[in-house]
């Protein structure tokens, strides 16, 4: 997994690029975890995602938890299809 964040304002934008599974899934928070904790709006661009397991939707759905908890916006954009396909399944979550 490879990943870039960029910054306009007040938003973070993280741009996740391969695979989101148990073996990067601590990296995702690392990098997410702490823009949430800052008060920034986070949004997760997913556009290059290939492939996201149990492990990849855990992350989403604990940034999603600790932004409300936060009271800080969070949101994916650009989901792939491949990455659509395993959110259906997680959608009530997410």
């Amino acid at each position: 997994m490879k990943y870039k964040v960029t910054e306009n304002e007040n938003v973070s934008t993280v741009f996740l690029d391969g695979e989101i599974d148990m073996d990067v899934a601590d990296n995702v928070r690392e990098v997410v975890f702490p823009l949430i904790d800052s008060g920034k709006e986070v949004q997760i661009n997913l556009s290059k995602v290939d492939c996201m397991d149990s492990s990849g939707i855990s992350v989403l759905i604990e940034s999603k938890q600790l932004a409300e908890k936060n009271s800080a916006k969070f949101e994916l954009t650009e989901v792939s299809k491949p990455v659509e396909k395993v959110l259906a399944m997680a959608r009530k979550f997410l």
